[in-house]
């Protein structure tokens, strides 16, 4: 990770949720790190919650791949008998206070935000306080087949609900430059779902398409892996859909390095003495 040292934007990284596709983001920090891109602020909803997570905890995209090539869905959930869901997500909890070397935002090594959605008002909700494994775990609780998750009071379930790529969460953050992985909305039909689990994420990858234009208007690089085919329930794909992040990225580089190729010196001036927020030092951000 290369730190911010004020001659350059601030660059956030937006990963989207997907479910399984999510591996896509592996390839995506890999490629960026092997580009010499900074990664100045990350932020995640769902599973992008959960690798996003992992990298801003110290994980190499090494370590965080070895992670995605095991993980089954059983580490994440168990059945459970309520009216509120069919499964409980505790075991997503303690699948990142075992897997990850700490656990709380504020001794991240860059500043991360954790994307969920109050049931109650309808509006996003970022994290970026507290504890890692539960924001992760709100994030990640996709209605009805997970149980929502209580945080302060406040009923939490998957921030997919309220667009599935946080770049506007990136740009609340304080970032200049926003590079968003969409892994998504690509507008091709989607594949046919198989049970519950698969009918629940493709109905939420719906609801993000009908806003994506919206979505992008906030990051000023959109990655999209080539991962259509992909079921958002397949895990078996880890691997072919690491490889398709990495290509993604590659694809994308040139425009990434025009943004952060010094401009006119009154540019950066008048870009570092606007006031923007402090990362690390807002708790539950909340769209207005």
């Amino acid at each position: 990770m290369t730190q911010n040292n004020e001659k350059r934007p601030v660059v956030g990284l937006a990963l989207g949720g997907g479910m399984a596709r999510g591996c896509a983001h592996v390839g995506v920090l890999r490629e960026l790190e092997r580009n010499g891109i900074p990664i100045d602020l990350l932020v995640g909803t769902s599973v992008g919650s959960l690798i996003g997570g992992a990298y801003a905890a110290g994980l190499s995209p090494d370590q965080i791949e070895q992670l995605a090539t095991t993980i089954s869905w059983s580490d994440l959930g168990r059945p459970t008998v309520s009216l509120m869901g069919f499964y409980n997500s505790e075991r997503t909890e303690d699948y990142v206070k075992k897997k990850f070397p700490l656990i709380e935002f504020e001794k991240t090594r860059i500043p991360f935000g954790a994307v969920a959605t109050d049931l109650q008002t309808g509006k996003m909700v970022v994290f970026t306080e507290g504890s890692l494994p539960l924001a992760i775990r709100a994030s990640c609780a996709m209605p009805v087949f997970y149980t929502p998750v209580m945080v302060n009071g406040r009923m939490m379930v998957d921030g997919g609900l309220v667009g599935h790529i946080p770049a506007s969460a990136a740009r609340m953050m304080g970032a200049d430059i926003v590079i968003a992985v969409d892994i998504n909305s690509q507008h091709l039909p989607i594949p046919q779902p198989t049970n519950l689990f698969t009918i629940m994420s493709q109905s939420l990858s719906v609801m993000g398409r009908s806003a994506v234009s919206y979505i992008h208007a906030d990051a000023d690089v959109v990655v999209r892996p080539q991962i259509e085919h992909v079921r958002p329930d397949d895990l078996s794909k880890a691997a072919e859909m690491i490889v398709a992040g990495e290509e993604a990225v590659r694809r994308v580089i040139p425009k990434i390095r025009r943004l952060l190729a010094p401009k006119k010196k009154g540019f950066f001036k008048r870009l570092f003495s606007s006031s923007r927020p402090d990362p690390r030092r807002v708790s539950m951000l909340e769209e207005d």
